[in-house]
């Protein structure tokens, strides 16, 4: 999940599959031409030109859009197997793509061959094992759509336009995950094109070391192209989005505070810290979600009492819960996040957050800044025990550690080394600022892997899962196929 919540921007959901009749080349690749003479007619290779080449590698964060020789448009697991081969004998750069929600520049973006997981689609709930079938093309509120009108519902994104594959791969909180915990702990079996281009079932079962290393280990040990996942009963959910004046940022964090002692983990809530240029101002927001259609007395009264800006609270579906955050991404811009750790909210620790966004606001301005967000996410303490299988990530689970997100937003590259740069100086102070407040095991808490930054050592994401990732990738993957992607890598 994505946590920025940007005040004003229009939220759109859209999903609309773009058609366009196949652009001549302007120069064919050699071994994107390999890879078009191999695959079934289900796949298709598309060249700079074409309309469907610019989807294939358009991401929401176009500061992580690289332009590639091709874009290979999978349309079945068993030409995802025949472009790997070919990929690994050539060793040729490749990016794989899912929903296209990265911001870090090379995770699902290449200058080689790109791979678009677009024709994965499918979407299988199977009511006598409770499972939903779920293709790594798709984006969190496809599946919602298509599971509403069966009443049920799956651990996924919080806001608009996160892909599946991405979001899964790496962890993945939700507003179920009070409830049922992260969505690996939620997915029953992966399937997998190794590197060698075979195609599993990965399962606890069947293989419990690759099924641990799937989950949070992202894409080290070959292509997820669909996952099976545990699905629960969803009726309409009460929530939505209050934007309030910086005037009164103090009470927002009071409340904010407060939130900590709810015990109901159907209760969910953001909070966030928003520096908007064009009003040199601090809009804070709170983001409220309860898993019913009305919330018990007293949970979230204080913030409906604070004075607003703008409010958009209501008993909703579920997918409209999702579509009413401003976060978008199906709308381009430059985007940067950094994963802030934190092992409890305190009005001290609000004020941190305030005061930062304001100078790094400040400073940004006039470099074409469209928004500085610092984004408090709070979940109940038992979070990571809802899982007694180890998982990748998170590689401890008796830390009650809540993922806080740094986002920025801006117009122009000039700046993207920068931006990249402030925003790791930013983590460190907080970090050290917090451990002065009393927060002595902060550089315990693992950073997760979806907000943190790239540069980010492994050690600080995976800790003492490190060795046996590396001994699971040296057996998936001996010839490293995956190391020629971006991303995390063991």
């Amino acid at each position: 999940m994505k946590a920025l919540l940007l005040v004003g921007l229009t939220v759109s959901c859209s999903t609309a599959r773009v058609a366009a009749t196949l652009a001549p080349p302007r120069v064919q690749d050699v071994v994107c031409a390999q890879i078009a003479n191999i695959i079934s007619n289900a796949s298709e290779v598309f060249y700079p030109g074409d309309p469907l080449y610019e989807k294939g590698i358009f991401h929401a964060a176009i500061s992580s859009t690289q332009e590639s020789k091709c874009v290979v448009e999978a349309g079945t697991a068993a030409d995802v197997g025949k472009i790997l081969i070919i990929l690994g004998r050539t060793r040729t750069p490749f990016a794989v793509k899912g929903g296209g929600h990265a911001t870090n520049v090379h995770f699902s973006s290449t200058l080689g061959i790109h791979i678009s997981m677009y024709r994965f689609s499918e979407i299988t709930y199977n009511s006598s094992s409770q499972t939903v079938d779920v293709g790594a093309g798709l984006i969190w509120d496809d599946v919602y759509a298509a599971l509403e009108p069966l009443g049920v519902n799956v651990v996924g994104g919080r806001v608009t336009g996160i892909g599946v594959a991405g979001f899964t791969l790496g962890g993945g909180y939700s507003w179920k995950t009070n409830q049922y915990g992260l969505a690996v702990d939620n997915v029953v079996a992966f399937q997998l094109v190794k590197p060698n281009g075979q195609v599993v079932r990965v399962t606890q079962a069947t293989d419990p070391e690759l099924f641990f290393g799937l989950k949070g280990g992202q894409n080290n040990f070959g292509v997820v192209t669909a996952f099976t996942l545990k699905a629960f009963p969803q009726s309409q959910v009460w929530g939505g989005i209050i934007q309030y004046p910086g005037v009164v940022a103090d009470a927002v964090t009071a409340a904010t505070v407060a939130f900590q002692n709810v015990t109901d983990p159907k209760a969910g809530l953001i909070t966030t810290y928003n520096y908007i240029p064009s009003i040199q101002q601090v809009v804070s927001a709170a983001l409220m979600f309860y898993d019913a259609p009305t919330p018990p007395a007293g949970i979230f009264d204080s913030f409906l009492a604070i004075p607003s800006v703008g409010s958009d609270v209501s008993t909703r579906s579920f997918l409209s819960m999702v579509q009413s955050s401003p976060v978008n991404f199906t709308q381009p811009t430059r985007t940067l996040y950094e994963f802030l750790p934190n092992l409890g909210f305190t009005s001290e620790v609000g004020s941190l957050l305030f005061n930062e966004t304001v100078a790094i606001g400040q400073l940004l301005t006039n470099k074409s800044l469209i928004i500085v967000s610092y984004d408090v996410e709070l979940f109940l303490p038992s979070i990571y025990s809802h899982n007694s299988i180890k998982t990748a990530f998170p590689p401890v689970r008796n830390i009650s550690f809540q993922p806080f997100n740094i986002a920025y937003q801006w117009n122009s590259s000039t700046f993207d080394d920068e931006f990249h740069a402030i925003v790791v100086a930013s983590q460190a102070r907080l970090i050290n600022a917090q451990i002065a407040l009393g927060q002595k095991n902060l550089v315990d808490v693992p950073y997760y892997p979806n907000y943190a930054v790239a540069g980010t050592p492994l050690e600080k994401m995976y800790g003492a899962n490190i060795p046996a990732l590396v001994e699971l990738k040296q057996r998936v993957d001996p010839t490293n196929v995956m190391g020629l992607a971006g991303g995390w890598k063991f």
